[in-house]
């Protein structure tokens, strides 16, 4: 049995416990001792991190082998086209080579409240959300691909990484789950929900 906790990370917090440089960091938010990131999440990017003691949970959750799906709103300048959108689910080549193909669709507003502090736009420029699920995990890969088709990032929130959602999180907040069989993909239930709201 394993303890995996759901943490909505804020925009500009490292996804670490401790920086030298005075960056807010994840001590501000959970204080549940032993735990570490599986994988991370750039610090200016929002959204879903998972924490556990686990090592072998950890290592299963971050190993690209295991091909967890990474789900993503994403607001971007401007507003794409069928062919920029096409180019995403087809993969377009990066600095580091291809990416496989994404999975991409335009969303309506998605009802998130607003950055703090806001993004930056640019007067009588557009703004789009796109929902983007990836299936590897390059360095800020999703802010490229938006950017090679010609539609800059200007808010990244990631919603879901494999079976977990960030349903119901607000940014600084928490929850655990425990999950009776080693591997992600197999049962799990949830426990009490525990949070904590960064200021």
């Amino acid at each position: 049995m394993s303890t995996i906790y759901l943490l909505h990370k804020p925009y500009r917090m490292l996804s670490q416990f401790t920086d030298d440089q005075g960056r807010d960091t994840l001590a501000q938010v959970i204080d549940v001792p032993g735990i570490y990131a599986a994988g991370r999440l750039d610090y200016d990017s929002e959204g879903l991190l998972l924490l556990t003691d686990d090592g072998a949970l950890i290592h299963h959750i971050s190993d690209p082998r295991h091909k967890q799906p990474k789900k993503y709103w994403v607001q971007v300048e401007g507003q794409p086209d069928k062919e920029s959108l096409d180019a995403l689910r087809q993969g377009v080549t990066l600095k580091d080579g291809p990416t496989r193909p994404a999975q991409v669709r335009m969303l309506g507003s998605p009802g998130v409240g607003p950055r703090q502090p806001p993004i930056r736009q640019r007067q009588g420029i557009a703004t789009s959300w796109l929902e983007l699920t990836l299936h590897e995990g390059r360095n800020r890969q999703v802010r490229r691909m938006t950017a090679h088709i010609g539609f800059p990032t200007l808010r990244l929130i990631r919603v879901a990484i494999g079976p977990w959602r960030l349903d119901g999180l607000s940014p600084g907040e928490w929850r655990s789950e425990t999950l009776h069989a080693p591997r992600p993909a197999n049962r799990r239930q949830a426990s009490t929900r525990r949070t904590r709201r960064h200021r």
